[in-house]
């Protein structure tokens, strides 16, 4: 038989086997496919190839390799369906020994075409996720940080590593010391200290954090502490797809920690492909060690907002400027751990002492530091109810959100002590909204939103901002006691008297029983209440006293308190001018007196 007869018999047999029924095709090419274990094959491969896609993104990055890298791999295990599927239809496996398969009644150029369209189908997802999805998803804006306006980061608190646990202040105070040295980057948002704080110690993935927070990138990371020897461990991850843009391991001393923090800014400018002038330094905020150390302690006591823990954090601030009496950012710390402590004093004396302490060390704070805004948010804050003077507090505030522009602590305290008490009531919820946007779990701020739409006649909306602050941070003093006045004025006493009772401080528990009771009907219950608030807490509850006297029509009684909260220095009594509770003082003469004497405008 010629060669050009057999090769007839063979197209003749190829060309019959496409003619064939494709029903009757389909059918062999299963039994076929089942027969020889392609599709065992191909399920292990792809999970065997998916496993080291796994293992190789973290191990890529942190050797620093070339994303090329990646791109090798993937074409790699692309390559590698074609021969599992050859291979899984030439041979078996039985008894561990490999055989070839017997031949089925699908064979020659149609089995070979088949197979290679069954490989590349196989192939294709993977194929498809990295050089499709995957390159859309890295130039897209909000997931990378290729475009400067959209850039955008949270600075997740550094895991303490340390044997010794009590130095978390220190890798806490880390944290935020590299939060306020990028606050500085100019086009770069920076997610605020009190949300990014709120997820230490949970188990929250990244893109859930940046979904909370609003921005395309978390940095985090850990430090290590032994002696005079530091490890501080920090990556840059992309939130959209959880991959790092960059990672560093620092092996330092502490004297070398503002260096450090230098470095890592630099990084995370250079990593986010931000155009700079100048990298942001920690040069003007340096100090000895020693100092810094106290620092960082009395920072976290600080942050822990309650009477002991301002006590605590003066006694470090104290510490950090004795060691290094020019540390402004120390000194601005003594200001506002004084001004509270004293706000708790158990006499007038304390309370002035404390108060007038507080603001010659803010002072001294922006002497040492006028490029710093620490200071001039101290001294914006304490001069009101220290010297009632709006409008030099009205300066600091400007000057120190000039220097840190869009913080959302200085927004706050702007609308809390300036636009709130003037009236503007408008602008310190526009103000306070704002502060909220940049500073989403931050539960004073969502606080004090809630009280300028509850005195601006906005209950709904006041409610929904002040339970969005509970669920923040469900203990809470000033909160209940705003959200039950809410329904106090909407004429649902019980309610409030529900929601007075929540409160942690007493003074806000008694003032509101007063209130509810009052409106209750239950006068010998609300006398109780007021008699056990006059006699506990004279000097700490002097502007509640009359609140509850004037929300009682008894206005003389209401004058004397209120006069007695001015000598105090009550800080309660910032919003006189604009307090629902005080309503029935306003047609009085003696009310206009007393904004006179607190320097606030009267209303023609």
């Amino acid at each position: 038989m010629t060669s050009i007869t057999k090769g007839f018999r063979l197209q003749a047999r190829v060309v019959r086997a496409m003619l064939r029924p494709p029903m009757e095709v389909g059918i062999t090419l299963l039994e076929e496919l089942k027969r020889r274990r392609v599709f065992r094959a191909l399920v292990s491969y792809g999970i065997a190839a998916f496993a080291v896609l796994q293992i190789i993104e973290p191990v890529m990055h942190g050797l620093h390799w070339s994303e090329a890298v990646l791109s090798y791999v993937v074409a790699g295990l692309a390559g590698g369906f074609p021969v599992v599927v050859a291979l899984a239809w030439i041979f078996d496996v039985n008894s561990g020994r490999i055989e070839r398969t017997a031949p089925g009644s699908l064979r020659g150029a149609r089995a070979g075409m088949i197979l290679a369209a069954i490989a590349l189908l196989a192939a294709s997802p993977m194929v498809v996720w990295y050089f499709v999805h995957r390159a859309r998803t890295a130039e897209s804006p909000a997931a990378t940080s290729g475009a400067a306006p959209g850039a955008s980061i949270a600075v997740l608190p550094l895991v303490n590593l340390s044997s010794d646990k009590e130095q978390e202040y220190f890798s806490d105070g880390l944290s935020e010391e590299l939060l306020n040295l990028l606050a500085k980057v100019p086009n770069l948002r920076v997610a605020a200290r009190t949300s990014t704080f709120a997820f230490k110690g949970k188990n929250e993935d990244v893109s859930t954090i940046a979904q909370k927070l609003h921005v395309a990138t978390v940095l985090e990371g850990s430090v290590r502490k032994a002696g005079d020897q530091i490890r501080i461990t920090t990556q840059l991850v992309n939130a959209s797809d959880g991959y790092h843009l960059w990672s560093e391991t620092y092996d330092r001393k502490v004297t070398d920690v503002f260096a450090v923090q230098d470095e890592i800014a630099g990084a995370v400018v250079s990593a986010l492909k931000l155009k700079l002038l100048h990298s942001p330094t920690s040069e003007e905020r340096r100090t000895v060690p020693e100092a810094y150390t106290q620092y960082l302690l009395g920072t976290q006591y600080f942050h822990r907002n309650n009477v002991e823990s301002f006590r605590n954090a003066l006694e470090a601030y104290e510490k950090a400027v004795a060691l290094d009496p020019r540390y402004a950012p120390a000194w601005a710390g003594v200001a506002m751990a004084s001004f509270w402590v004293a706000d708790n004093g158990p006499t007038a004396a304390a309370v002035a002492a404390g108060q007038e302490r507080a603001l010659a060390a803010a002072e001294k704070a922006i002497a040492l530091g006028p490029d710093l805004p620490d200071g001039y948010l101290a001294r914006g804050f304490v001069r009101v109810p220290v010297q009632w003077e709006w409008e030099g507090a009205r300066a600091d505030l400007q000057k120190a959100l000039a220097l840190k522009p869009d913080d959302p602590d200085v927004l706050h305290t702007y609308a809390q002590i300036i636009l709130r008490p003037m009236g503007r009531l408008p602008e310190a919820i526009a103000s306070l909204r704002k502060a909220a946007d940049l500073d989403p779990l931050n539960a004073r701020v969502w606080s004090s939103l809630g009280a300028s739409l509850f005195l601006d006649g906005q209950f709904t909306a006041a409610r929904e901002a002040l339970y969005r602050s509970l669920e923040v941070s469900p203990e809470q003093s000033f909160t209940p006691f705003y959200l039950g006045t809410t329904f106090l004025l909407d004429g649902q006493p019980a309610k409030a008297k529900a929601i007075y009772a929540r409160s942690t401080n007493e003074v806000f528990t008694l003032a509101g029983a007063a209130l509810a009771d009052y409106e209750l009907s239950n006068a010998v219950e609300s006398q109780r209440a007021l008699d056990d608030l006059v006699t506990r807490f004279p000097h700490s509850g002097a502007y509640q006293i009359a609140q509850v006297y004037a929300w009682r029509r008894e206005n003389d009684r209401a004058f004397q308190w209120l006069e007695r909260a001015r000598v105090q220095r009550d800080g309660g009594l910032v919003n006189v001018k604009v307090d629902l509770l005080l309503r029935n003082l306003r047609g009085d003469p003696r009310f206009a007196a007393m904004l006179r004497r607190v320097n606030l405008p009267v209303d023609p």
